[in-house]
């Protein structure tokens, strides 16, 4: 059931998705709207499926507004589901900026899944941006440090560092390394380092 192109925009006006859905021409599309949709999104919403819904298989994501780590978290789930051969596109244009951050983070959380991350300019006829596809380089401790961090699994730094099974050395040279990159701020996962753990 691999090798369909995947479509995940966030929505508010109708016209980025059209020409997104128009370009790529997607055999699944997921929209991510507000949990109580505006008059405008549902308008939309409307549009889409009256449209493409014939074409299209449309899903609908209900994600908060302004929780940029649930918008993430929901957008890491919808890639996860997607089977592997599938190609995974996600329109970052249409909707409040706290949306499309969390989905662009949410494509960041799965650099090695996403084919393309775009953006298309207001003005007609202009091509569409493609973002880049960073991701978050940590190490193996990196990643256990935020992991025993988010989950308050320790008491003290030594039983951290004994818990992890790294040096007390190198456990603090990675929580330094973790705060330089805004992941961690007094021993507590940031929002960033939330999504990092995606």
């Amino acid at each position: 059931m691999g090798n369909h192109k995947i479509l995940i925009a966030t929505l508010y006006n109708v016209d980025p998705v059209l020409v997104a859905a128009n370009k790529l021409g997607p055999s699944r599309m997921y929209l991510l709207i507000d949990k109580v949709p505006s008059k405008e999104q549902e308008k939309s919403l409307e549009l889409l499926k009256n449209s493409l819904g014939r074409v299209i298989d449309i899903k609908v994501v209900k994600t908060e507004v302004y929780d940029i780590v649930a918008i993430a978290t929901k957008a890491v789930e919808i890639i996860d589901m997607q089977p592997k051969d599938d190609q995974i596109f996600v329109n970052i244009t249409s909707g409040r900026k706290t949306k499309a951050i969390g989905l662009l983070f949410g494509a960041y959380a799965r650099p090695s899944r996403v084919k393309k991350i775009l953006y298309y300019p207001e003005e007609k006829g202009e091509l569409p941006v493609f973002l880049p596809k960073l991701q978050f380089q940590l190490n193996e401790s990196q990643k256990k440090v935020l992991e025993y961090l988010e989950e308050k699994k320790f008491t003290s730094l030594m039983v951290l560092s004994e818990k992890i099974d790294i040096s007390r050395a190198m456990l603090y040279r990675n929580i330094k390394e973790l705060e330089e990159m805004g992941l961690v701020e007094d021993l507590k996962l940031t929002d960033a380092g939330k999504i990092a753990r995606l």
